[in-house]
């Protein structure tokens, strides 16, 4: 009897083992992927038939965002993960730490806001009820950190350390719930930090960074806790397949490995984009200070030379 009481199945190979079981490449995400890319698509195409722009740029890292939530779970992948730790972390990590990131730079919310048209005439269209959305209460309370740093921890011990977790992995939908939740928390929680689209929340860039650093060491020491473990933590990945020839322990390990590893990545990305959004939100500034200064003729810079104009013959 295999680890998910559905009769011996321990002699065949993991894809087979994993279908036997009743999982395959997920058709939820896969539709969902489909539609994302093709609602963007249309976005940036509507654009551009009016004749506004839409950065590239943007568009890559959507699509990056898109393939890799494709990659962890419309591929074989996905099939590996349902009978070893290792694989399901690596899943958890990207769906919850890269993708999101990836997705936000993109920004979807700006990208709808231009392209969907104004209901008008006092109708509420499309539109209308995103903008409802973002200047919502719940929006508000979803997006503040107080609610999303606690949020983006309470999902790695909240779920691993209790029944929850073997009870969702027991059957699809829970296994699909689980990982539409992984992306959801981390879309939240990366949301206010990117700073890309609009929000009820805007903080500084030194605060952004505050937030980051404020739940990325969570995910170390829970990787750090999986990997010093002297038995198997999870009851789902307690008596891997015999057909795969590894160790429970080992496996768990490993997966400890992993989130701990990943706990830099998202860091390193979101850094580099912050610092980027930073340097450019300075250069804006100091170009709008260029063209008040040839309206007003610099008054400012008149105003400090007469004043040390002043001091000079004060000083005579």
């Amino acid at each position: 009897m295999d680890h998910s009481g559905h009769g011996t199945t321990m002699d065949l190979p993991p894809f087979t083992l994993a279908r036997a079981l009743g999982y395959s490449p997920d058709l939820f995400f896969l539709i969902g992927c489909l539609l994302a890319l093709g609602l963007y698509g249309w976005g940036v195409l509507r654009l551009r038939r009016r004749g506004d722009s839409w950065p590239a740029g943007r568009t890559v890292a959507f699509g990056l965002g898109v393939l890799t939530v494709a990659l962890v779970m419309c591929t074989g992948l996905n099939d590996y993960g349902m009978v070893m730790f290792s694989v399901h972390m690596v899943q958890h990590m990207v769906i919850s730490m890269v993708s999101p990131i990836l997705l936000l730079l993109g920004a979807p919310v700006t990208l709808a806001l231009r392209a969907l048209p104004v209901a008008g005439g006092g109708r509420t269209g499309p539109r209308e009820l995103l903008l409802a959305l973002l200047h919502s209460r719940y929006v508000r309370v979803v997006t503040h950190p107080a609610f999303t740093i606690p949020l983006f921890i309470a999902s790695l011990y909240g779920l691993y350390f209790t029944p929850l977790f073997d009870l969702l992995m027991g059957s699809r939908p829970g296994h699909i719930a689980m990982m539409v939740h992984f992306l959801a928390v981390g879309l939240v929680f990366f949301w206010p930090i990117m700073g890309v689209d609009p929000g009820p929340h805007r903080p500084g860039y030194v605060m952004r960074m505050l937030e980051l650093f404020a739940g990325m060491p969570f995910h170390a020491f829970f990787g750090i806790a999986l990997m010093m473990a002297s038995e198997p933590m999870v009851d789902a990945y307690r008596t891997p397949p015999a057909s795969l020839g590894i160790d429970a322990l080992a496996d768990q390990n490993a997966a400890g490995g992993i989130a701990w590893a990943f706990s830099e990545i998202p860091s390193v990305l979101v850094l580099v984009a912050l610092v980027y959004q930073w340097y450019r939100s300075e250069q804006r500034q100091a170009r709008r200070s260029d063209r008040a200064a040839d309206r007003d003729g610099d008054k400012e810079l008149a105003a400090y030379n007469a004043y040390l104009a002043s001091l000079q013959a004060r000083g005579r």
